[in-house]
C-alpha cells in the first residue's frame, strides 16, 4: 500500500464588500497613502461592518464558496477546523457553529489559535489527521473579522489589519502530492510584544479594563518586525535545504501577508525571482489567519500539478514556521 500523503483538494474563500483604503483612513488618523504603502505595502482592507455579524459569518461564507465549487457535499465532511484569533466569544468554539450551519452534521469542530500562524499551524494538525487514516475529508478554514479588535484611534495597527477568510479541503492521497514537510516553532518571548492585555484569565474584562483600551491589539511594530523577518527567512530557508529544494525547484512562495518587506526578506533569502512570490497584501492587509488560503485561492488558476508550494508565516506569541506542500490537481 502507498503512503497516505494529506493534499488540499478543493479552495474557497470570502472577504466583505466594504473596502477601506488607505485614503479613507487619511481622514480617521493621522497617516497618509505613500506612508502607510513604503512601510506594508497595503493600499486597501476589507472590513466587515455588521455589527450583528462574527468571524463564524465569514468563516461559513468561505466554507461555502468551497463546498459548491467543488461540488463537495457537507454531510461527508468528518472534521471542520477553524483558524482564527477572533472566535465569535469564549468557550463556545466557533468552529463547531461553522460546522452546523454549512450541514456538516457527521464532523467533529474546533477552534485553533496560533495568531498569524494558525493557519499554517491548522495545516500540520488538519494533515496529521488525514495521514492517520482515520479521517478522509478534514475542512480547514482559517478566519478573523480583526476589525472587532482594532482601536481605530490607533495609526499602528489600525493600518494593517483587515477582516476575511478562506478554506481548503484536505483529502487522503497515495501519488505522492500534498503535504511533504514541516519545521514549526514557537517561542515565549513574545508575549510581550504582540497582544490584547484583556480579556482572558489573567485580566478579565471591567470598566476599567474597557477604559483604558485593553481590549485592542497591541504590538511593538519594530520588535515584531525583526523577529518576523528573520525567524520567516530562517524556517523558509531550512525547509529548503531539508528537502533538497533548490530556488529554481520552488514554484511558489506563499507567504503570511503582513508587510511586504516581511515577504520580501523571505524572498530574498530563499533567492526567488518575484514572479515566484505571491501578493495580495495591498487588497487586503493583513487577515491574519485568512492570509493563506486568500493567496491560494486568488492564485489557484496559475497553480500545476506537481507545483513546489513553500507556506511561510510569522504570528504572536511567538509563532512561526514553513510547510512544503505539492499542489495536487490543475484547475478546471
Amino acid at each position: 500500500m502507498n503512503k497516505i500523503t494529506a493534499a488540499i483538494t478543493a479552495v474557497g474563500a470570502y472577504v466583505p464588500d466594504y473596502v477601506l483604503s488607505n485614503q479613507v483612513l487619511e481622514t480617521m488618523v493621522d497617516t497618509n497613502d505613500e506612508w502607510i504603502t513604503s512601510r506594508t505595502g497595503i493600499k486597501e482592507r476589507r472590513i466587515l461592518k455588521d455589527k450583528d455579524k462574527g468571524t463564524s459569518f465569514l468563516a461559513i461564507k468561505a466554507a461555502q464558496d468551497l463546498l459548491q465549487k467543488s461540488g463537495t457535499k457537507p454531510e461527508d465532511i468528518d472534521m471542520v477546523l477553524l483558524a482564527t484569533a477572533t472566535p465569535d466569544m469564549p468557550v463556545a468554539a466557533t468552529a463547531v457553529y461553522v460546522a452546523t450551519q454549512i450541514g456538516a452534521v457527521n464532523a467533529f469542530a474546533y477552534d485553533l489559535q496560533a495568531a498569524c500562524s494558525s493557519f499554517l499551524y491548522g495545516m500540520s494538525t488538519a494533515a496529521a489527521y488525514i495521514q492517520s487514516g482515520r479521517y478522509k475529508k478534514v475542512l480547514l478554514v482559517g478566519a478573523d473579522k480583526m476589525s472587532s479588535i482594532i482601536d481605530y484611534t490607533d495609526r499602528a495597527t489600525c493600518i494593517i489589519f483587515g477582516d476575511g477568510a478562506g478554506a481548503v479541503l484536505f483529502e487522503p492521497n497515495e501519488e505522492g502530492y500534498g503535504l511533504q514537510d514541516e519545521y514549526l516553532r514557537s517561542d515565549g518571548i513574545g508575549r510581550e510584544y504582540l497582544k490584547i492585555d484583556a480579556g482572558g484569565s489573567l485580566l478579565p474584562a471591567s470598566k476599567e479594563t474597557v477604559a483604558n483600551k485593553q481590549h485592542y491589539v497591541f504590538q511593538d511594530g519594530k520588535t515584531v518586525f525583526k523577529y518576523a523577518v528573520s525567524n520567516m527567512a530562517d524556517v523558509s530557508e531550512k525547509i529548503m535545504n531539508r528537502n533538497n529544494l533548490s530556488h529554481d525547484d520552488v514554484d511558489w512562495l506563499i507567504a503570511h501577508q503582513a508587510n511586504k518587506r516581511i515577504i520580501d526578506a523571505t524572498a530574498s533569502r530563499m533567492n526567488l525571482d518575484d514572479s515566484k512570490v505571491l501578493v495580495n497584501i495591498e487588497k487586503y492587509g493583513n487577515t491574519t489567519s485568512a492570509t493563506l488560503p486568500l493567496l491560494l485561492s486568488d492564485y489557484e488558476h496559475q497553480f500545476k500539478k506537481g507545483d513546489n508550494l513553500v507556506f511561510a508565516s510569522f504570528g504572536g506569541g511567538f509563532t512561526w514556521g514553513s510547510i512544503y506542500l505539492k499542489w495536487a490537481y490543475d484547475k478546471k
